[in-house]
């Protein structure tokens, strides 16, 4: 069988310039949280199936690519989410750590199968997790370090959708199960017929998705109760730390992706890019014993900033001819040129697709 470089559906390469876009992308995430305080760790890209399922509370494994471990027995799976693990490791090795405990990452992580609008399987994750409080403050943090950590990455056209995952299911208490989930799903499916069929005091829900501030006094009208107050202050509370470039929405049923987030959740969305470039919100981690702790956080997905075109630069090379002086060549490189060395004599610019050449000590500039 010939080898034609075919990967399996859902896998691809990153090549130049587009691979040292993502390292520098990562470089600036990571930059802006390290700068706040939050440490980078790396977990392993698999491992025991059981260290995964439930560390999140309301989620299980089912996204993840599972096989059994020769030496073990035992299964394990590829992360699908690095969140998850970054939970992991503060409940268990950091568990000692005074909290709240602020941690970053970056990894790959595989999916075990793709959707038709985001066909890839093979994804770049960044973030960052504040673990032991998910309280307005810290909330405010997270999205505070998201829209800097893409700003310093290049990101321009910000935009963020904020949500209230487990807000149907706190007012809807007093319904049966089963109607409080047909209910649910008519709200996911925007369905404003469905949710009148069902109780037409929920159609303010559907009608409230837009602008923040629009949204946010249509829900306050169609609650005369006050049962949304404090979580609708919170929110408000978050929006006002953010500067005015950043557009803002609110969709208070939205609950695709926010699985096993609490009060709170946030889609990043960025001009002339297709679909989100990072998701975040609170959730409660699991203790073995049985504990539950508070945890906010955001995500970041690489790929699809990286196919927009960000963090792609003209490729900057200098070729240095085989007689050049290794002291500046040094030089040069710690002033931040990528110098490409002449290995043989028939080496040319051109063919080490370089864009200045170095004669003697000085640079030229190649047409």
């Amino acid at each position: 069988m010939n080898d034609t470089g075919l990967l399996p559906e859902g896998f691809h390469d990153r090549l130049p310039p587009a691979a040292d876009g993502l390292r520098r992308f990562e470089h600036a995430v990571l930059g802006v949280a390290h700068g706040y305080g939050y440490e980078q760790v790396d977990p392993p890209l698999a491992e025991f199936e059981a260290g995964l399922a439930g560390r999140l509370k309301g989620t299980r494994v089912t996204d993840a690519v599972r096989f059994v471990d020769p030496v073990s027995q035992r299964t394990l799976a590829i992360r699908p989410d690095l969140t998850a693990q970054v939970a992991r490791i503060a409940a268990t090795r950091m568990g000692h750590h005074p909290r709240p405990v602020r941690l970053s990452y970056a990894g790959p992580v595989l999916k075990l199968r793709a959707s038709e609008l985001s066909p890839r399987r093979a994804l770049r994750q960044i973030g960052a997790e504040l673990l032991g409080l998910d309280t307005v403050a810290a909330a405010s943090e997270i999205v505070t370090v998201a829209v800097e950590a893409l700003r310093a990455a290049g990101v321009t056209g910000i935009s963020i959708d904020f949500t209230l995952p487990d807000l149907v299911a706190t007012l809807a208490s007093d319904l049966t199960p089963a109607v409080r989930g047909e209910l649910i799903a008519a709200l996911d499916a925007k369905d404003a017929g469905r949710v009148a069929a069902i109780d037409p005091a929920y159609l303010p829900l559907v009608e409230a998705a837009g602008p923040f501030a629009t949204a946010l006094d249509r829900l306050r009208a169609s609650d005369p109760a006050g049962r949304l107050t404090s979580r609708l202050d919170a929110v408000a509370q978050i929006v006002a730390t953010l500067g005015s470039d950043i557009a803002v929405t609110l969709d208070p049923t939205e609950r695709h992706g926010f699985e096993y987030q609490t009060w709170l959740g946030f889609s990043l969305f960025a001009q002339g890019v297709l679909g989100e470039v990072g998701r975040g919100g609170s959730y409660a981690v699991c203790h073995a014993d049985g504990a539950e702790e508070s945890a906010v956080g955001f995500s970041l997905y690489a790929d699809a900033l990286l196919d927009a075109g960000l963090g792609q630069r003209e490729r900057v090379r200098l070729f240095l001819p085989q007689d050049s002086d290794p002291a500046v060549a040094a030089r040069l490189r710690s002033e931040g040129w990528a110098t490409v060395a002449a290995l043989s004599p028939g080496d040319t610019p051109e063919a080490q697709l370089c864009t200045h050449l170095l004669r003697g000590h000085d640079i030229v500039a190649l047409d």
